[in-house]
């Protein structure tokens, strides 16, 4: 998740050979968007049902720009990319990561933010190095180089028990390079993670930053610490972007154009701060 979100590409590129093909172009006036409105601040469902956070705040002044009539639909993110290829919705609004793996599967808009990833636990030193922006690591996406990156990591969480949800950009990465010398526990939700990590169940979870901030500022989670540098760069992929079905091409080339000139008037930046404190304008 997103929190940097997984696809199941197979299932995805089966979809798409079944559906997209057959997808006429066509003049856009009205689109259904697909969002969690659970993944805050990127997309959250207010008091009252309605939605909010960084996303929604882009889209609602873009879709009139657009002459654009968006309509956003609220469902789980696992069903998400069937109900895109199936012609439910027309566009995916999720935080979504833009990878390579992932252009198999949907077509992505240019990117609208980039964000780095972090350890939280409950005590901020059981990491090493500075916390946070002022010890920012940047890893390609060379094995060798992550490697090297996190060898420190590696030693200090071993034999110890990291949440991760499950099918984002990250589980791979914690897999990979930390399933050999700490316990791996996976989760449907991120949520469901800082939930165990509060309990005392787990001793670390590996997120997004915007995600973790924000659950840090809820009542209750004031415990809950940035541990290690923040790691950032091209092994987080391009940044997140909207995803499209690739055989909505008019689509996709109206909402970049839109969100070219959201990051060239500031409109990016300005929301950026308001709902994340810092520019994460890619």
């Amino acid at each position: 998740m997103g929190k940097m979100r997984g696809l199941n590409i197979l299932a995805a590129g089966m979809a798409l050979l079944l559906t997209g093909g057959l997808v006429q172009a066509k003049e856009w006036t009205s689109v259904k968007i697909a969002t969690e409105g659970a993944y805050e601040p990127w997309n959250l469902t207010l008091p009252g049902g309605k939605l909010g956070g960084f996303e929604i705040d882009l889209l609602d002044k873009l879709c009139p720009q657009m002459q654009l009539k968006c309509t956003y639909v609220v469902q789980n993110w696992d069903g998400m990319i069937a109900s895109l290829n199936a012609g439910k919705v027309d566009v995916l609004m999720d935080a979504i990561v833009v990878t390579d793996e992932r252009k198999q599967a949907v077509a992505f808009s240019i990117p609208y933010a980039r964000t780095p990833a972090s350890f939280a636990a409950l005590k901020a030193d059981l990491l090493p190095g500075q916390t946070g922006a002022k010890g920012v690591r940047t890893l390609s996406t060379a094995p060798a180089d992550i490697a090297a990156g996190v060898a420190d990591l590696q030693k200090a969480l071993a034999g110890k028990t990291i949440g991760i949800a499950s099918g984002t950009v990250y589980t791979d990465f914690i897999d990979t390079y930390f399933g050999k010398i700490a316990t791996i526990r996976e989760y449907t939700t991120s949520a469901d993670a800082i939930l165990d990590l509060t309990a005392g169940r787990i001793d670390a979870v590996f997120d997004d930053v915007t995600f973790l901030n924000s659950i840090m500022a809820q009542p209750g989670n004031q415990q809950v610490a940035f541990t290690g540098p923040e790691l950032a760069g091209p092994i987080w992929g391009e940044g997140e972007a909207l995803a499209f079905r690739h055989g909505d091409p008019e689509l996709k080339a109206k909402f970049d154009a839109a969100l070219k000139a959201a990051i060239a008037d500031g409109t990016v930046k300005q929301l950026s701060e308001k709902w994340f404190k810092v520019d994460l304008t890619p």
